[in-house]
């Protein structure tokens, strides 16, 4: 699971600088994220649901373990092992989910920007044009 999570969290951050940009991969990235929101099923949020699910168990593991050692009043070895992956998995989880959250506000405002941008330029040259207009009468 901690190679998977690892990949993720890398493409996230991946994702994240190219929305940050303006490329032309930026407008592709737009495109793909525009098409996954619009599906016809909740892709991301069954996903995001689904990690979280994966992280609450996570989470509920790291509980069971501590207090397992906590009873004997030593650690074992094995569950120090086991305590540390899953710790690791746990982190890596809630850092996929914030940088999805992220992925997910970036791609909003950018959007909102370039729609606002182009409104901009639109109404600049309606202004150009009607100052050339009004200066040949």
């Amino acid at each position: 699971m901690t190679p998977f999570l690892c990949m993720l969290v890398i493409a996230e951050m991946v994702v994240i600088m190219i929305l940050l940009f303006r490329t032309p991969l930026r407008k592709l990235v737009m495109i793909v994220m525009d098409r996954l929101k619009d599906s016809r099923g909740p892709i991301l949020s069954t996903v995001a649901t689904t990690l979280f699910v994966f992280l609450v168990s996570t989470l509920y593991s790291i509980m069971r373990i501590q207090k397992r050692s906590m009873e004997t009043g030593a650690v074992n070895p094995t569950d120090h092992v086991l305590l540390a992956n899953h710790i690791l998995d746990a982190s890596l989880m809630g850092f996929c989910l914030f940088l999805g959250l992220m992925i997910d506000r970036l791609h909003y405002y950018v959007k909102r920007f370039d729609s606002a941008e182009g409104i901009k330029t639109v109404t600049k040259a309606k202004k150009t044009y009607s100052t050339t207009d009004s200066d040949s009468n």
